[in-house]
């Protein structure tokens, strides 16, 4: 894949990659998903979960492409009925209200799990954002406004459809902020050492 103005650290590791490692990279990138989304804090409506850091983690490693690619492979994953999804959910698991998990509350959380990989991959790239912890948190804070604009956008329709009188921003938003500031200081954290580790290993 084509470089741009800046390296993400799978670019600066491998530097050139073969369609083969691609496609293993998107793949792997998919798996972290998958195992972040296994660490979840159910609440009333919208579990609490690792996939935000995961799919922060794997758009700002993996770039725009690749990152995007990499949450498509989780949603399809999930479509074929692998355990995917939080709490071991695939795509067709039903939950209490005996509708398909893939058109719960959580859709519109998939769709900007996609869009976000590809912001913060893209902002990574053009800009090396993910290099020191304050630009970090400045590019994994867009990253989660991005997750949440289709979120809620859905969410407010599901609730609707539901009959539930829960306003949209107690059922989908308040509740995450403090596990979300959690996650983007820890991925804030993370990046900028592993920018530095591959400094040290003469790589950047």
């Amino acid at each position: 894949m084509q470089q741009s103005g800046s390296l993400t650290l799978s670019q600066a590791v491998l530097r050139r990659t073969t369609l083969a490692m691609d496609v293993l990279l998107v793949l792997v990138g998919s798996a972290v998903v998958a195992v972040c989304a296994q660490v979840a804090i159910q609440l009333p409506f919208v579990p609490i979960t690792g996939q935000t850091f995961g799919v922060l983690l794997v758009g700002t490693a993996l770039g725009s492409k690749r990152g995007a690619l990499a949450l498509f492979a989780y949603i399809a994953e999930g479509l074929v009925g692998l355990p995917v999804f939080q709490s071991g959910n695939s795509a067709w698991v039903p939950n209490r209200f005996g509708e398909p998990y893939i058109v719960g509350t959580t859709l519109g959380y998939l769709v900007g799990f996609v869009l976000a990989a590809f912001v913060v991959g893209w902002l990574a790239e053009r800009y090396g954002m993910d290099r020191e912890v304050w630009s970090a948190a400045i590019l994994l804070l867009i990253g989660n406004i991005v997750i949440y604009i289709p979120g809620l956008l859905w969410l407010q329709f599901w609730l609707a459809g539901h009959a539930v009188p829960t306003p949209v921003w107690d059922a989908g938003l308040l509740p995450f902020i403090w596990g979300d500031l959690v996650k983007l200081i820890l991925a804030a954290t993370v990046v900028p050492i592993a920018w530095r580790l591959v400094g040290r290993a003469g790589l950047r």
